[in-house]
Formats: structure tokens, sequence, C-alpha cells
């Protein structure tokens, strides 16, 4: 129950050592999408890599090749998701979330605040982490794909250009 073997611990060790150079390796060739801050997407992405990491150290049924070629695939499959979605509004919309404008012009959007399920004062929260005491003096905060919440001040909103979409009330 608590010891099987000595032949088992140096398994998981030598396989360990083995499979998690070959992740990092293919997280490497991969680029740095792969890494990059996550949306639900990347989320799920991650959870596999974790999960089949472990089922390649604990389990004696998953040759260390086996387990490399799942974590391949996945690389694969990531990369093939992430090229379509940047070339496929459909594919994008289907893999990521929007961003959510939650704050405009001062005033907290309780719809998409409930939506979204966040708090005012979390809201206030990142208000208050980006320098400000005012809610008045923020032109639009939004939750972000990756779960942040960004906070855009009225004397820094220029041409708010870099709204896009979220320009025209879409929320």
């Amino acid at each position: 129950m608590f010891f099987d073997s000595w032949s088992d611990i140096a398994r998981v060790i030598l396989v360990g050592v083995l499979a998690y150079a070959g992740l990092v390796f293919l997280l490497r060739i991969s680029g740095n999408r792969t890494l990059s801050k996550m949306n639900s997407f990347d989320l799920v992405v991650t959870v596999a890599f974790g999960s089949t990491l472990s089922s390649i150290l604990i389990s004696k049924d998953v040759s260390l090749l086996e387990g490399l070629t799942a974590l391949a695939l996945l690389v694969l499959l990531q990369l093939v998701i992430t090229w379509t979605s940047v070339r496929s509004r459909f594919v994008s919309k289907a893999v990521k979330t929007a961003p959510t404008v939650v704050l405009r012009e001062g005033k907290l959007l309780h719809e998409a605040l409930k939506q979204v399920r966040i708090t005012e004062d979390e809201v206030r929260s990142a208000v208050r982490q980006h320098g400000h005491g005012s809610l008045a003096a923020i032109d639009l905060a939004v939750l972000e794909t990756d779960g942040s919440l960004s906070v855009i001040a009225t004397d820094k909103a220029g041409d708010r250009s870099a709204y896009g979409e979220l320009r025209s009330g879409r929320a």
C-alpha cells in the first residue's frame, strides 16, 4: 500500500524526467501562443497536458512514447485550433469568449456583471488596482477573454481605437 518496489519508484523518476523534458520541448517548438495568458480554451488544453503527464508518470500501461505522442497530439491540436481561429471568425467565437464591457463612462453595467458572474466589488477592486479612486474617472472596464479586468481611465481613452467592437455598445 505505501511501497511496492524500488523499480516502480525508479520508473516514475526516469519516465517523469523524460516526459517533462519532452513536454517542455513540445511547448517550446509550439511557440509563445501555447504559453500565453489563458482563455478558457487554453485552460482546457493545460489541464489535458497535466492529465496526460500524470498518466505517463503513474500508469504502467502507458509507455513513454505513447504519452509523448499524446502530448504532441495536444500541442498539434492546439496549434491547428489557434491557427484556424485567427483565420475564421466562426472558430474563434467557438473556442474563445468575447470581451465583455462591465463599466462604461463611470457606470456599472449590472446586466453584464450578472452575465459574466462578477461582482461590483471585483470591478471596484480592479479600478483601485489600476490606481483610481473613482468610478467616474473610468471610461471603460472590460472583462477580457483571459479573465482579467482591463480598466481605462477617461483621461487615457484617447480616440478609443483600441476598443474595436466594444465601442459599438456590444457588452
